[in-house]
C-alpha cells in the first residue's frame, strides 16, 4: 500500500509542469446528464497541493504504521481502512463538483470513525470515535444544504459554473443562509470553535492515523473546501468577518489549552487546532498575502506534525508512556529521535532555519494587512504563537532533557520505518527553509494562482530583513521563552494555570455534547413510546385518522367543483339493494355474534356484486362473489381458533370510533363524487382504451391493465397475499406455550 501511495505521489510530483502553467487537468465523466451531474475531477494549483501532501505523507506513514502495528491483531482490516481514507481525501481534493465532494467527505468521516475505534474494547474510544463521526456527519450534511440552496441559484453543482455564476450566488438571498452552511460543515470538519472538542479525543486512535488525519488528511478537508470556494463566495463582508473571528478564536484556544496538557497526543491534538485556526483565518482575511500564506504554511504544519505524532507514537512504544511527568533524559537513548524533534519542534515554534520560520513571518506580515479587525486578530495571533513556542521548547525538555524519568520500559532505539518518516519530514523542512524558492516557484504559486485567478508571482526567502514583522518574531521567541523558564522552574505555574482554567472555562464541550445526545435519545424514547405503543387498534385509527384529514383539507382547497350528478331511486331494485348493503353493513358494526358480523359482511359483499353486474361488470362481479365466498369460509374456519366474544370497548370508545368511522367515509364519498364531477387533467382511461387491444391484444380493458399495463403492481399484491397467507397459516399452527 506504501507502494501504491508513493505511484500516486510521484504521477502527481509530474504534474507540477502542467500546474504551473495555469492549465491543469479537468476530466468529466457522464453519470446522470439529464440532470446536469456527472463525475468532475479537477487537477489544478490547489489541489496538487493537498494531493502531494496526501499521497506523499500517506507513503511515509504506511511505512511507519508497518512497524508500529506489528504487534496488534486485525492489521489487514486497518491497513484496507487507512487506504480507503487516503483514497477517500484524494477524491475529495480532486472533485470539481460539489455533490460528488460530499460523498467523498462523509466517507472520510464514517472510516475515520473505523479507524479512531481500532481499539474498539476501549471505551474512550468508542466514545471519541461516535462523537467525531457525530459531528462530522452532521457538519456535511449542513454542507450538503448548503451546496442545494447555492446550486439552485446557478443551475448546477459544478465548480466551473459556480465560479461563472459567482457573482449572481453573492447577489442571491440565498448566500448568507448558503454560506452558514457551508462554513459550519467546513467549520465541524476542521475542527474550528465551537466544534473544536471532538479532534482531541481522535487521540484515540493508532498512533498512524494520528499523524495521517492531523497532517495531510480529514482535518484539511475544511481548509481544502474553504480555499476552493474562496474565489465564489469570498469577497464579502459575511465572509471575512465569520470566518476570520472563528479562525483567530480557534487558534488561540488551541495554544492556550495545548500548555496544560501531560499526554504527548495531546498536546499535539491541541497544536493542530490552533494551527487549523490559522489556516482559516488566513483564507478568511482572503488578501494575496494571506492565501499566500496559508498556502505555505499546509507544508509547514504538515511536515512537522506528522513527524511530531510518528514520534510521539515511537517513544510511547519504547518507553511505554507519553505522560511528561514520566518523560525525560531521553536523549541518551534515542539521539537521532532527539534531533529529529528538535527539527520538528523548531519549525512548530517557528524559529530558523527551518520552513516554520518562514511560514510565521509570513503570517504575521498577513496579520498585519489584514483588513477589518486587524488589532484583534494581531494581538491574538502573537498570544498564539508565543505560547506555541513556550509548548515547544517545554516539549522538548521534559522529554529528552534533564533528569531521566520513570520509564515503564527500558527505552532504545530499534527499528528503522519509525524514524524514516519523521526523518524525510523535518530534513524536508529544513532543506525547505534553506530554499524556500523551489517551494514557492513550483507548488505555492501555481495554488496561490489557482485560488486567486490570476497567475501571481511568489517569492520566499528566508530573510526579510528588520522591519515590523521581524520585530513582531522576536517579541513572539521572547515572551514564549519566558513562559517557558517559569513553567520548567515553577512546578506549581501550571498546576495553578490548569486550576484557574478549570474555574474559568466551566462549561466543557464534550459534556454538552453528551447531554444533548442524551436529551435527543431521551426525546426519541418517550416519542416512540407514545407513537409506536404496541396497540394495533389505535394505529388503524392514526392512520385513518390522517387520512381523513388529508382528504378533507384536499377536498376543502379544490372546494369549488359543482355537482353535476342526477341522483335517482330508478330502478328500485338498484335502490333496494343499496339499503340492504346499508342495513348489512350498520348491522355488522353493532352485532355481539362473530357469525352474524359475517353473514352481514357477506351480505354486504354480495350485493355490491349484484350492482356491478347491473352495470355489466361481469369479471368484477365474479371476482367480488369469489372474494366473499373465501373471507366468509376463512372467517368461520379461524372463529374456531378465537376466545370466546366479550365487549371490550366501553360506549365512549364505541362513540368515538362511530365518529372516526364517520368522518372517513363521508370524505371517501364525497371524494368519489368529486371524481365524477371534477377532472382536472385528460382523463387516462382513454389511453388504455387506444392502446389495450391495438398493444396487448385484449377486449377487455380491465384485465389488460391488470395483467399488462400494472402487471407488476398485481405481482406485488399477489406476494402481499401470499405472505399475508403463511403468515396466517404460521400463526395457526404454533402451538401455544
Amino acid at each position: 500500500m506504501a507502494i501504491v501511495q508513493a505511484a500516486f505521489f510521484v504521477f502527481f510530483f509530474s504534474k507540477i509542469s502542467e500546474a504551473r502553467n495555469g492549465s491543469g487537468i479537468l476530466t468529466v465523466i457522464n453519470w446522470i446528464p439529464q440532470i446536469g451531474l456527472n463525475l468532475e475531477f479537477s487537477l489544478n494549483g490547489l489541489s496538487l497541493v493537498f494531493a502531494l501532501l496526501i499521497t506523499g505523507i500517506g507513503t511515509l506513514v504506511f511505512l511507519y504504521a508497518s512497524a508500529y502495528m506489528r504487534s496488534y491483531e486485525g492489521t489487514d482490516k486497518f491497513y484496507f481502512q487507512l487506504f480507503l481514507f487516503g483514497g477517500a481525501m484524494l477524491g475529495l481534493v480532486l472533485s470539481a463538483n460539489l455533490i460528488q465532494l460530499f460523498v467523498f467527505w462523509e466517507l472520510t468521516s464514517f472510516l475515520s470513525f473505523l479507524l479512531i475505534s481500532f481499539f474498539h474494547k476501549k471505551e474512550m474510544a468508542r466514545k471519541a470515535a461516535f462523537q467525531s463521526l457525530i459531528i462530522t456527519a452532521f457538519g456535511g450534511l449542513l454542507l450538503l444544504t448548503g451546496v442545494l440552496l447555492l446550486g439552485s441559484v446557478v443551475d448546477s453543482y459544478s465548480v466551473v459554473d459556480w465560479l461563472e455564476g459567482a457573482q449572481t450566488i453573492k447577489n442571491s438571498g440565498l448566500y448568507l443562509p448558503g454560506l452558514l452552511l457551508i462554513l459550519a460543515g467546513a467549520f465541524t470538519k476542521s475542527a474550528q470553535f465551537p466544534f473544536h472538542f471532538w479532534l482531541p479525543g481522535a487521540m484515540q486512535a493508532p498512533t498512524p492515523v494520528s499523524a495521517y488525519l492531523h497532517s495531510a488528511t480529514m482535518v484539511k478537508a475544511g481548509v481544502f473546501l474553504l480555499a476552493l470556494l474562496s474565489p465564489i463566495l469570498g469577497g464579502t463582508i459575511e465572509w471575512t468577518y465569520i470566518i476570520t473571528l472563528v479562525g483567530v478564536t480557534t487558534m488561540f484556544l488551541g495554544a492556550y489549552f495545548s500548555i496544560t496538557q501531560t499526554d504527548l497526543k495531546a498536546i499535539l491534538a491541541y497544536t493542530t487546532i490552533s494551527s487549523l485556526g490559522i489556516l482559516v483565518l488566513l483564507i478568511g482575511i482572503d488578501t494575496t498575502l494571506s492565501i499566500k500564506a496559508a498556502m505555505l504554511f499546509l507544508f509547514v504544519h504538515a511536515f512537522y506534525k506528522a513527524a511530531l505524532f510518528m514520534v510521539a507514537g515511537f517513544i510511547d512504544k519504547k518507553t511505554g508512556t507519553r505522560e511528561l511527568s514520566k518523560l525525560g533524559g531521553l536523549y541518551k537513548h534515542m539521539p537521532i529521535t532527539f534531533v529529529i524533534s528538535i527539527l520538528a519542534l523548531l519549525s512548530m515554534a517557528g524559529l530558523p532555519p527551518t520552513l516554520g520560520f518562514l511560514g510565521k513571518e509570513l503570517i504575521y506580515e498577513a496579520k498585519i494587512d489584514s483588513p477589518g479587525i486587524a488589532s484583534l486578530v494581531l494581538i491574538l495571533g502573537v498570544a498564539a504563537n508565543t505560547l506555541m513556542v513556550a509548548v515547544s521548547m517545554y516539549f522538548m525538555f521534559k522529554v529528552f532533557l534533564g533528569k531521566e524519568g520513570a520509564y515503564p520500559k527500558q527505552p532504545n532505539e530499534k527499528g528503522f520505518l519509525y524514524l524514516l518518516g519523521p526523518g524525510v519530514l523535518t530534513l524536508l523542512s529544513l532543506l525547505l527553509g534553506l530554499s524556500p524558492a523551489v517551494l514557492g516557484d513550483e507548488l505555492v504559486e501555481p495554488a496561490l494562482s489557482s485560488i486567486r485567478k490570476e497567475m501571481i508571482d511568489v517569492e520566499l526567502k528566508l530573510w526579510h530583513g528588520f522591519n515590523d514583522v521581524f520585530l513582531l518574531s522576536m517579541l513572539t521567541v521572547m515572551l514564549g521563552m519566558i513562559i517557558f523558564i517559569v513553567a520548567l522552574n515553577k512546578k506549581q505555574f501550571l498546576v495553578k494555570w490548569r486550576l484557574i482554567n478549570e474555574r474559568i472555562f466551566t462549561i466543557k464541550f464534550t459534556n454538552i455534547f453528551y447531554q444533548l445526545l442524551d436529551g435527543f435519545l431521551n426525546f426519541s424514547e418517550r416519542n416512540t413510546k407514545r407513537l409506536q405503543h404496541g396497540y394495533h387498534r389505535f394505529y388503524i385509527l392514526t392512520v385513518i385518522l390522517f387520512t381523513s384529514a388529508l382528504l378533507w383539507f384536499e377536498i376543502y382547497v379544490t372546494r369549488n367543483w359543482v355537482l353535476d350528478t342526477q341522483f335517482s331511486l330508478t330502478p328500485l331494485y338498484v335502490s333496494g339493494l343499496v339499503v340492504i348493503i346499508s342495513c348489512a353493513a350498520f348491522y355488522a358494526a353493532i352485532a355481539h355474534s362473530r357469525i352474524a358480523t359475517i353473514i352481514s359482511m357477506g351480505v354486504s359483499g354480495y350485493g355490491i356484486s349484484l350492482i356491478y353486474l347491473y352495470f355489466s361488470a361481469v369479471d368484477l362481479a365474479i371476482t367480488q362473489i369469489l372474494v366473499e365466498t373465501l373471507v366468509v369460509v376463512m372467517f368461520v374456519l379461524v372463529l374456531g381458533r378465537l376466545p370466546f366474544f366479550e365487549t371490550l370497548s366501553n360506549k365512549l370508545t364505541r362513540v368515538r370510533d362511530f365518529i372516526i368511522s364517520l368522518i372517513f367515509g363521508s370524505a371517501m364519498t364525497v371524494l368519489a363524487l368529486k371524481a365524477l364531477n371534477v377532472e382536472f387533467n385528460h382523463s387516462i382511461s382513454d389511453i388504455m382504451l387506444q392502446n389495450s387491444f391495438v398493444m396487448a391484444h385484449g377486449k377487455n380493458v380491465v384485465n389488460v391493465i391488470l395483467v399488462d399495463f400494472r402487471a407488476l403492481d398485481t405481482l406485488g399484491e399477489v406476494t402481499v397475499l401470499i405472505i399475508a397467507a403463511l403468515g396466517v397459516f404460521v400463526l395457526l399452527k404454533t402451538k401455544k406455550v
